[in-house]
């Protein structure tokens, strides 16, 4: 039989341990729930030895981590705090993985070993460790709350993550146009598809998500200013949501795109006018009612039709996000630009996924070094000066008619 009070994350803790049976609650923080803690443990003692386990009877109450999960999910949906997208993603991998698993456990009875168990069961379907990383997320989220609560002292599936990450080279997942592919696309579209090529061009001049695009509004560019202000990601069913990092960015528009989005808009007037619509639609990029594109479809009747009327391999409309970083870096742009436009959350993103793309970068600061000696001439190119051809010292001191100076370092060392 033990019964301790200890002092953990700032507060004072009773930690009981009575024939197997184990309980932990939060008293109180500063001096006044340390005396707290002292007394009420002094008092559990005493029940204790006197038969009294009603102190353990409490736990039969405790809810079950379904019922802790979907508290959790409810509040932090009205709270907003989960894209909508993200809420279908997580209520279904809760109800599919986890639910069937240990749902009906009691939440202070699921261990750490049920989810590491999780894990193997859902990477030997065959599953991705993305979709794991998914099902993961609420799990944690979960019981970050209920150690904020102090309900439970440990969070048993922090840093699972470890355990999943993708050792693939991320280089393999992207898959750019080239730029003669590049030049070959946007011309296929204007002569196909014309009404799509500003779309098209826009996705490669800028390198916006299909959502970010499809979600530009006329108010969203400012020509004179020459940049896109991504303000929203536009869904299948009119969903809108803010664009994935959860902020605002602002996109260079080239001389091509700007003078390019002009004459739509100047088209989209005329159009407007001839179809009765009183006004332009407020998407930049609509179909020929005035409304938004939605991407599967968009996919299957012009994008994937202008790779086949090119000729063209299959790449996915994603790559031509890709194809604008990519180009970027090859015109040697700095990473922290790309970053910028790209809207990544950390350089360490950008540098992951397209860092090999820098032409010659490490050959140039290797080169950069030979520059730091005495003769930082000795790599440029026709100035005559080799390793070979560097003047030694001692010559270069007698040439000087100055007596070469000897080391003194015998004397310097000299016991006297």
């Amino acid at each position: 039989m033990g019964v301790k009070v200890k002092q953990w994350k700032e507060a004072y803790w009773i930690f009981v341990n009575h024939r197997g049976q184990r309980k932990a609650k939060r008293v109180g923080v500063g001096p006044q729930g340390k005396k707290a803690a002292t007394v009420a443990a002094e008092q559990i003692q005493a029940r204790l030895a006197l038969g009294d386990n009603s102190l353990f009877d409490d736990d039969r109450r405790m809810p079950s981590f379904q019922e802790t999960a979907q508290r959790w999910f409810a509040a932090h949906c009205q709270l907003g705090q989960l894209r909508t997208s993200t809420q279908a993603l997580y209520l279904s991998n809760l109800h599919r993985y986890v639910f069937p698993r240990f749902g009906s456990k009691q939440v202070t009875e699921v261990t750490r070993e049920d989810i590491k168990a999780l894990v193997v069961e859902v990477l030997a379907e065959g599953k991705s460790r993305s979709l794991v990383r998914n099902i993961i997320a609420p799990v944690r989220q979960t019981f970050n709350q209920l150690v904020e609560d102090g309900i439970v002292r440990i969070n048993p599936a922090a840093r699972i993550g470890r355990y999943l990450k993708d050792k693939s080279d991320s280089r393999l997942r992207i898959d750019p146009l080239t730029a003669d592919e590049e030049s070959l696309f946007l011309e296929t579209a204007q002569e196909s598809f014309p009404r799509h090529h500003p779309m098209l061009l826009c996705a490669v001049r800028t390198g916006l998500r299909f959502g970010e695009l499809v979600g530009l509004q006329w108010g969203d560019l400012d020509f004179q200013n020459r940049f896109v202000e991504v303000r929203r990601s536009l869904h299948e069913g009119g969903r809108v949501e803010n664009p994935k990092n959860g902020k605002i960015r602002r996109v260079d528009m080239s001389l091509q795109l700007a003078a390019e989005l002009q004459k739509l808009r100047a088209a989209r007037s005329k159009e407007a006018l001839a179809k009765g619509w009183g006004r332009i639609p407020e998407w930049v990029f609509c179909n020929e009612d005035g409304k938004p594109l939605w991407k599967s479809d968009f996919q299957r009747r012009v994008f994937h039709k202008v790779l086949t009327k090119a000729g063209m391999r299959r790449v996915r409309f994603h790559d031509l996000r890709h194809t604008f970083a990519s180009r970027l870096l090859q015109n040697a742009e700095s990473p922290v630009y790309v970053k910028d436009q790209m809207g990544h959350h950390s350089i360490k993103v950008t540098v992951d996924i397209y860092g090999h793309l820098i032409p010659g970068a490490n050959r140039a600061a290797v080169d950069r070094l030979d520059a730091t000696g005495r003769n930082p001439r000795a790599t440029e190119e026709g100035s005559g000066a080799t390793a070979d051809a560097v003047t030694p010292r001692k010559e270069l001191v007698e040439l000087r008619g100055l007596e070469p100076l000897t080391p003194r370092l015998p004397a310097l060392c000299s016991p006297n």
